[in-house]
């Protein structure tokens, strides 16, 4: 049970935006299926297309992500935002000059009263940042309730980009759901988009935003993992404990006289754990030398959590 309310508006009369209502609809693509074709979220995708949205409309799209009960609500927002003293709106395309939109403090309140187990909302606007410091402008106070996240384009005082036609934020948001921002399983989280978009922007570029009050990081898409999950499986197999050593000798190399094959299938895999960060050749710059040289290999931190996940059944 998720469901995700996409939204992207390019029609605002003498301030007409570009890529929005596309970066919507890779999104909403996006979020719909995992990478297997499997179910994620329902989707429902509200752009200005063929019609205006009004206000009203959208309010009541918003107010109805956040209301019942399901297991994670999304909410990506791509289009104008502003910024006044009561704080930040987003800005619907029936904008007039004294009630430009929806004010961020309005759906930060929906989200923090709903009893939803997860909320994550997205915005690709202008002044983004603002959103979650329910004091306005002058303050820096976060308030979140528990299992409230949000990710945003931009600081508070920094406009959000776009770029060919597409929002530079929400082009890498597209990446990090293609997988870029997956961990090693395949789950694709808020923390892990957060850490893959920001790595990404240079320090002259917009600034993402991250404010979350969670225990813990719900997956929201399923890509394809890096390196299979069977041979992960495998860490409990080579490693007995997370402080062993895996001791090495020629017969793993295939280019050695000496060679084992059953020892050569084994430091295959091995070797791709060590493409992943998981494990590491010990008094040796390579796995090759490693195995000549009859040394051995040892479990990285990351290695210690994946072999912790493999010997509790959990990948």
């Amino acid at each position: 049970m998720r469901k995700a309310l996409v939204v992207g508006f390019n029609n605002y009369k003498g301030c007409e935006l570009h890529g929005c209502i596309n970066d919507a609809h890779k999104i909403a693509a996006l979020l719909e299926k995992n990478e297997n074709g499997s179910p994620n979220f329902e989707v429902k995708l509200i752009t200005d297309e063929n019609k205006q949205i009004t206000q009203g409309e959208l309010r009541g799209h918003i107010t109805d992500l956040f209301s019942g009960t399901c297991d994670m609500a999304v909410l990506y927002f791509s289009g104008h935002g502003t910024i006044s003293s009561s704080g930040g709106s987003i800005v619907t395309p029936d904008f007039t000059k004294h009630n430009l939109g929806i004010g961020m403090n309005e759906i930060l309140n929906l989200a923090n009263a709903s009893n939803l187990r997860d909320k994550v909302i997205i915005l690709d606007c202008c002044h983004s940042g603002d959103f979650g410091n329910p004091l306005g402008e002058s303050s820096d106070l976060c308030m979140l309730t528990d299992g409230v996240t949000i990710l945003t384009a931009s600081k508070k005082d920094e406009s959000s980009v776009e770029v060919n036609g597409a929002g530079i934020f929400t082009t890498l948001l597209v990446d990090a759901l293609n997988g870029g921002a997956a961990d090693l399983i395949g789950h694709v989280t808020s923390g892990k988009i957060y850490s893959y978009i920001d790595e990404a922007l240079g320090a002259w570029n917009q600034r993402p935003v991250f404010k979350t009050n969670v225990s813990r990081f719900s997956s929201i898409r399923e890509a394809k993992p890096p390196i299979n999950v069977n041979i992960l499986r495998n860490l409990t197999k080579y490693f007995h404990s997370i402080t062993d050593l895996y001791i090495l000798d020629p017969t793993y190399e295939f280019t050695s006289p000496s060679k084992n094959d059953d020892n050569v299938v084994i430091f295959k895999e091995l070797q791709k754990l060590v493409a992943v960060g998981v494990i590491v050749p010990v008094d040796e710059e390579h796995m090759y030398f490693a195995a000549m040289n009859s040394k051995a290999c040892k479990l990285t931190s990351i290695g210690y959590h994946y072999w912790k996940l493999a010997k509790e059944g959990k990948i």
